[in-house]
């Protein structure tokens, strides 16, 4: 058996968050982690790895330096790493990064794909969704559970206050919750092997039947026509009451005045 998971690096937000004049992020100045819900889709490949003994290729997206995640990755116990990087392919929205992911796993031979529900940076929850209409494979997003049987998943996919039971006969694609388990850390003989192994570089040329119109800042049909940190809030207003009536009263009086109630 062989599963695919789609990570990627985002910023960690702790260091700060950093733009380019063209409102995208400036990636390269930021400290960056591997995107939890893909962790946690990256576990879950491990564990049928563990149970099935399947392979497990790990795939990003971005600046040479996402490189990282793939090692972390392959630390953890994947068995290959894929880095998709080239000028063109910066500044990609979600129709252009599923696109250009779609292309590099045309190339590879899968029997599930696994992404996580969606990124810290964006919060969008399309890319996943995206890849499996492009690569024409049924969907099943929101697991908190996944389990393998014969040619076939069942996962129980998150819904409101309950779940669906949900089976599919692979290949297929799955987006995980990062509620689904929690990760393993990496080993310090993982690390070791992960730092001395080789990472696969593709770029443009490497992906499959894809178009130019579709890629990178050009081909993203999302344009950000402003983007900021987030911004301060002001001071609270403190007041000092005799009795809890006078406060209830002075609270009520500033919630009518500014229409919360």
């Amino acid at each position: 058996m062989k599963i695919v998971v789609c990570v990627k690096q985002v910023p960690d937000t702790k260091g700060g968050v950093k733009f380019k004049p063209d409102g995208t992020l400036d990636r390269a100045a930021m400290l960056t982690i591997m995107n939890p819900d893909d962790k946690a889709g990256l576990e879950a490949a491990l564990r049928i790895k563990d149970e099935t003994g399947a392979e497990v290729t790990v795939v990003t997206m971005g600046l040479p330096k996402a490189e990282e995640v793939l090692r972390e990755a392959m630390a953890m116990g994947a068995d290959k790493g894929i880095l998709v990087t080239d000028r063109v392919l910066g500044g990609a929205d979600t129709w252009a990064t599923s696109t250009t992911i779609a292309g590099a796993l045309r190339n590879i031979d899968y029997d599930l794909i696994i992404t996580g529900r969606q990124a810290i940076d964006g919060d969008t929850a399309q890319v996943g969704p995206q890849i499996a209409e492009h690569l024409d494979l049924p969907l099943i997003s929101y697991a908190q559970d996944i389990k393998v049987e014969g040619d076939s998943v069942i996962v129980q996919r998150q819904y409101d206050d309950r779940y669906h039971v949900l089976k599919a006969k692979m290949p297929c694609v799955i987006t995980a919750l990062s509620e689904l388990n929690e990760p393993r850390y990496m080993t310090p003989g993982g690390i070791f092997d992960a730092y001395d192994a080789e990472i696969t570089t593709w770029g443009r040329k490497d992906l499959k039947d894809v178009d130019d119109s579709n890629l990178g800042l050009a081909g993203s049909p999302t344009q950000i026509a402003k983007a900021s940190d987030k911004v301060r809030k002001g001071k609270g207003v403190m007041m000092t009451a005799e009795t809890a009536e006078e406060g209830v009263e002075y609270i009520m009086d500033k919630l009518l005045t500014k229409h919360v109630i």
